[in-house]
């Protein structure tokens, strides 16, 4: 790609948002390039074109003007979108991802203005080899691909979830550091059964419910061997995709290729790693802890088994690890008693034997959340459920009664689905419980003092993982790998916590963070034998080499 935008001229050179430099090429470029006329005559710095458009940006109405706005940036000139984007990260990473992101999915095709990444829809699913070779591009090194059922807490938005695998990939660029001719955005339009989008004029997928079943398999099928035979050395990532799918979609191709599902396997690490962070703070152990997850799809299904695995790492047994876990989904605590728990879940589900003297107030007899908070007295709430407000005030109180420093960790995206608010937390557990959330939350005053809310977003995690695998080669991703991301972000978290209290390093320092991440990923990797051994000091030399930072030299 960036030979080829090398060879261009003229209009061409312009229209291209790899080689586009607009107002900052020199005169002499100008005169090299047949640009003369094409452009006003002033040249800008690219610190200068940064400024102007920040002065825009601050001055849009909405979070929504405002992605449109760094879209279109992107779409024309690509070194300046990365460079707003890396000097301003905090302020511009709830923009271009989560929680504006929701919005842009849900309005994809009004929105819609230039192509980005490839469309793959199911009535063309014979010419798959094809539609890949036809993205002219052969060194691919990080794909993101979506079906877009299942978008954030939104569920299914068709095409219109691209804006995922886009904005996902605009984070391995800024944050991990991949070159962005490198990446490619990619949605597997299956149809929608979302009848909003289906009766929308306006809606640019494949008008058609949804594929499934067998048909459905054999088509991701088809799409996982041709990316094998086209780019067979890529990093493929996996992303929003249906709880029923996600897991067994993960389980079936992670060792055919070097791939990893971000909402099973990114969810996990960085809620791990956060996790992690708030026990040292609390001055105990994962070990020690009794963890309730309000959630049994793939994320809270993921969240569990890391944390399990990790207490057996620690030295409990997987029995008594398992025991410490409590997960509770639409139909109650997870027990073995139930019908239709998905092979994932199984494992989790509680003896329903051992369960036989709980009170039980949920709907038709289950345990609801509320009875596992009452009972098993957990340490740490976490969810993932993707409904607002089910972390109640006397839910809450009752568990910080028997719990100095609670972990609560309302994780659903967008801000609109969390299970409950910071501020109420805080309030109701007299400023002892330790937050995360989802999405970025302002910190919150109680009696004179500050509390930081953590973001425990999966930016802390993927685009580290991909420049890791990237640096060194890696051939396979692990859930050890994982785990290894996960120490490391609560490690690189140890200052800011005695600093401020935060559980999470500031977006400010998420660059530095990836590195470290990405070494320790990449190390693991070798250890496994999935990557080519190295020295230390060369592999944070390749690391650093391979760490773009956005610049028209």
């Amino acid at each position: 790609m960036k030979n080829e935008v090398s060879q261009l001229r003229g209009r061409e050179l312009i229209d291209e948002p790899l080689g586009n430099k607009g107002t900052a090429f020199t005169d002499a470029e100008r005169c090299e390039l047949g640009l003369y006329g094409l452009l006003p005559p002033h040249v800008e710095t690219l610190q200068e074109q940064v400024d102007r458009e920040y002065e825009t940006f601050v001055s849009l109405p909405s979070d929504e003007a405002k992605h449109v706005f760094l879209r279109e940036i992107q779409d024309d000139n690509e070194v300046l979108f990365y460079r707003l984007v890396v000097d301003h990260l905090a302020e511009m990473m709830p923009i271009i991802y989560t929680p504006t992101v929701g919005l842009a999915c849900q309005r994809f095709s009004e929105i819609y203005a230039r192509p980005r990444g490839l469309f793959i829809p199911y009535p063309h699913r014979d010419r798959m080899e094809e539609m890949l070779r036809n993205y002219g591009v052969d060194d691919i090194q990080a794909i993101v691909v979506t079906d877009g059922e299942r978008i954030l807490g939104l569920g299914d938005q068709g095409t219109g979830g691209m804006g995922i695998p886009i904005g996902k990939l605009s984070l391995y660029v800024g944050v991990g550091g991949i070159h962005p001719s490198k990446t490619l955005p990619i949605c597997l339009d299956v149809g929608t059964n979302n009848l909003e989008r289906v009766n929308d004029s306006h809606y640019i997928g494949w008008r058609s419910p949804r594929i499934t079943g067998d048909d459905y398999i054999a088509f991701v099928d088809q799409f996982v061997e041709a990316v094998k035979k086209v780019w067979p050395n890529v990093l493929l990532q996996f992303e929003d995709f249906a709880f029923q799918h996600a897991t067994p979609l993960l389980e079936r191709y992670r060792n055919q290729l070097c791939m990893f599902n971000d909402d099973v396997q990114g969810t996990a690490a960085v809620a791990l790693g956060t996790v992690l962070s708030a026990v040292e703070e609390a001055g105990t152990t994962l070990s020690e802890q009794r963890v309730a997850i309000l959630g049994g799809g793939s994320a809270g299904c993921g969240i569990a088994e890391q944390v399990i695995a990790a207490m057996v790492e620690e030295g409990l047994s997987e029995d008594d690890a398992r025991a410490r876990l409590y997960v509770v989904d639409v139909a109650g605590l997870l027990d073995d008693g139930m019908n239709h728990l998905s092979a994932f879940q199984a494992p989790l589900a509680r003896k329903h034997d051992a369960l036989a003297d709980w009170e039980r107030t949920g709907p038709d007899g289950s345990i609801s959340l509320m009875d596992v908070v009452r009972q098993a007295k957990p340490s740490i709430l976490i969810g993932v459920c993707g409904h607002p407000d089910l972390f109640t005030e006397e839910m809450v109180r009752t568990m910080a009664a028997d719990t100095e420093r609670p972990i609560i960790f309302p994780l659903s995206n967008p801000t609109s689905r969390i299970e409950a608010h910071p501020a109420d937390l805080i309030e109701w557990t007299d400023g002892r419980a330790l937050i995360a959330t989802g999405s970025p939350i302002a910190p919150v005053e109680h009696e004179g003092r500050t509390h930081p809310i953590a973001q425990c977003n999966n930016t802390y995690i993927f685009p580290a993982m991909g420049l890791g695998v990237v640096s060194a080669g890696v051939t396979r991703v692990t859930d050890e790998m994982f785990r290894e991301a996960a120490r490391t972000l609560a490690v690189c978290a140890r200052s800011e916590r005695k600093k401020t209290g935060a559980l999470l390093s500031p977006l400010g320092e998420i660059r530095d963070v990836s590195k470290d991440i990405a070494f320790a990923v990449a190390r693991k990797a070798q250890a496994q034998g999935h990557a080519p051994s190295t020295t230390e000091d060369d592999l944070r030399a390749t690391i650093d080499a391979n760490f773009w930072d956005p610049s028209y030299d």
